[in-house]
């Protein structure tokens, strides 16, 4: 009897050998997850095969609206790519400035280009269409900038011309639309700041108070573009290389509902982009194992009704009794889709357990099942798919509660309500939370938030906390490196500390370290134990930024240096200039009136009490 539909079905044939020595995959109570390789039919069933696979399709857009040096880093970074690419791989190229070209790759002795008019907004159905001389070639956008403006930067038309050429060749196939941009956009739907550069770009006080006059109509242009691209079942993924801002927070929703890949980087020549987009093409242990067109549909038991998903997905609204009333996210639904998927993609799904509806745990049913189907063609073109199938008792906290205290995991419940925190902002917030860039926007742009909280939602759960909760690492002649609070009592003027903060890994070497090291004593024979304990954080720093995407931001820094900011930025304020003269001599302080993790707890004890 099934448990989802509570119907009779049919063993399938091989399970008729079925013994306690000779168990299908599906019965080892060990492995949750099974999942299934479903070959390919193709239209001409005589050239069927099992092994067939679908190409996997590359559409670059490259912004041309750039410092030479900026283009050259850009076109630098696709050569690489393109070497990197699968034999079998489709690619497809789209430049842009003021206009918008679509490059013809089928003809080397002669270069054929359509030009879009960057002002004009076209519809899927007007879309039609070597790589490495081509980039050799190309130069910055020729359009004159007026004195005193912006470029003339269409990204909103490429952007939607790019999905029209893919959903005019290759709906239902996985694709990806993989954009370089180096500014806003400032010609044509989609602007986000006029030309101008005396009218600066949206701020979050601009937002707040609806003084950002471009910031809804584009919006709107984006999610249409996404609904498109998700329609279709391809992915949009954006590489930002600005000083100015671009959109994110604009494209957010097209980014995110597409399951798509963002990058923040200082320029097209740092590390962060660089090593960022090479991980996308890399092979082997390296690969982010991107895959494309999934589908989740979620089965459970009557018992449990679904509020809705938060992550990188978007409702196909199907219906059912197993659809909860309260929505949270992408719900009134049991099935979603995810255009783009990776290794790493984890979403938030929250349920809903009614009392009246609730099996009593001592009846016939002391058992809740959940299930999770997902679809998705594999980096190699195979169609998969993988069951995940769950079950878990009933407990009557009546009785006791030990079973549910001992099946609480802190760090997934912490990322859960960072995430709801995130989508909700609320005023409920644990102490690293809050002061984190998820919820705090005061010199955040609104394209460093969205990007946050894209990631924040995306992330697996170890990811996830420490973007909320940054780790800590100290590093001293006479202990093993260990972890350190978070706090500005750890920074000690004999210790190097290393702190992963997720966006950026910091090494900061203590005052006397520092001295030490300016002296030169790492390379005299008889200090080799000091050459050693300056190597030590960053081998464990180069590790922590081989297995990271986006590729985190590496600073190296002294204690008292300009770039200490990045550490004391993250650190409990328990020693400020408020009660400098209470701390030893040569302790730190951080110069904040933010409260400390003290202050925090002590405030948060009394609303409790006083709720109880």
């Amino acid at each position: 009897m099934c448990p989802f539909c509570y119907q009779r079905n049919h063993f399938p044939q091989h399970y008729q050998s079925i013994s306690q020595t000779n168990l299908p995959a599906e019965l080892y109570p060990n492995f949750p997850s099974i999942e299934y390789t479903i070959p390919s039919y193709p239209q001409n069933p005589q050239n069927f095969n099992l092994s067939t696979t679908v190409c996997p399709i590359y559409l670059f857009v490259l912004d041309t609206c750039l410092l030479e040096e900026e283009l050259e880093f850009a076109k630098s970074a696709l050569k690489r790519a393109i070497g990197m690419l699968p034999d079998n791989a489709m690619v497809g190229f789209v430049s842009y400035g003021t206009q918008v070209q679509v490059h013809e790759l089928g003809f080397s002795d002669m270069s054929k280009v359509y030009v879009f008019r960057g002002s004009k907004e076209l519809s899927k159905d007007q879309c039609e269409y070597t790589l490495n001389s081509l980039l050799d070639e190309m130069g910055t956008d020729q359009w004159p900038v007026a004195p005193g403006n912006r470029a003339l930067r269409c990204t909103g038309v490429a952007l939607s011309v790019a999905a029209g050429l893919l959903g005019a060749s290759t709906v239902g196939t996985g694709a990806r639309i993989i954009a370089l941009l180096g500014g806003p956009c400032t010609e044509g739907p989609g602007s986000i700041v006029s030309k101008d550069l005396s009218d600066p770009a949206r701020s979050h006080k601009d937002l707040d108070k609806d003084a950002a006059p471009f910031f809804k109509k584009a919006v709107h242009f984006y999610e249409e573009i996404g609904k498109q691209l998700v329609n279709q079942g391809h992915v949009l993924d954006v590489f930002a290389s600005a000083l100015d801002q671009v959109g994110i927070a604009e494209m957010k929703v097209a980014i995110e509902r597409t399951g798509g890949l963002v990058v923040l980087a200082e320029s097209f020549g740092h590390s962060v982009f660089k090593e960022s987009f090479k991980r996308i093409f890399e092979d082997g242990e390296q690969s982010l194992g991107l895959s494309f067109n999934g589908t989740l549909e979620i089965n459970c038991s009557k018992d449990i009704k679904i509020q809705g998903i938060i992550g990188s997905c978007t409702s196909l609204e199907k219906k059912g009794p197993a659809v909860a009333n309260t929505v949270i996210g992408q719900g009134n639904t049991t099935a979603w889709k995810m255009c783009g998927l990776d290794r790493n993609t984890c979403m938030t799904v929250f349920f809903d357990i009614s009392s009246n509806e609730k099996s009593d745990p001592s009846g016939m049913n002391p058992q809740l099942y959940i299930q999770f189907i997902t679809s998705y063609q594999s980096p190699e073109g195979q169609t998969r798919l993988r069951a995940t199938t769950v079950t878990r008792r009933w407990v009557d906290s009546a009785v006791g509660t030990e079973d549910l205290v001992s099946g609480f995991d802190q760090e997934v419940a912490a990322v859960v309500m960072a995430r709801l925190a995130s989508y909700k902002m609320e005023m409920e917030f644990m102490f690293n939370l809050r002061r984190s860039q998820f919820v705090q926007v005061f010199n955040n742009s609104p394209d460093e938030t969205a990007y946050f909280r894209i990631l924040l939602n995306r992330e697996i759960i170890s990811n996830a906390a420490v973007m909320i909760q940054p780790s800590l690492i100290s590093y001293s002649f006479n202990a093993l490196p260990a972890p350190a609070l978070l706090d500005v009592s750890s920074i000690g003027p004999d210790r190097i500390l290393l702190l992963d903060s997720y966006f950026s890994v910091v090494i900061f070497h203590g005052l006397t370290i520092a001295q030490w090291r300016n002296m030169g004593y790492q390379n005299q024979p008889e200090h080799q134990a000091f050459a050693h304990l300056l190597q030590a954080p960053h081998d464990d720093a180069e590790l922590i930024i081989r297995d990271r995407f986006p590729v985190p931001r590496l600073v190296v820094c002294d204690q008292h240096g300009s770039q200490a900011r990045f550490l004391l930025a993250k650190l409990n304020p328990s020693a400020t200039y408020n009660n400098a003269h209470e701390m030893a001599a040569g302790s730190d302080v951080i110069f904040t009136d933010d409260v400390s993790l003290q202050v925090f707890i002590d405030h948060l004890q009394r609303l409790a009490v006083q709720a109880s």
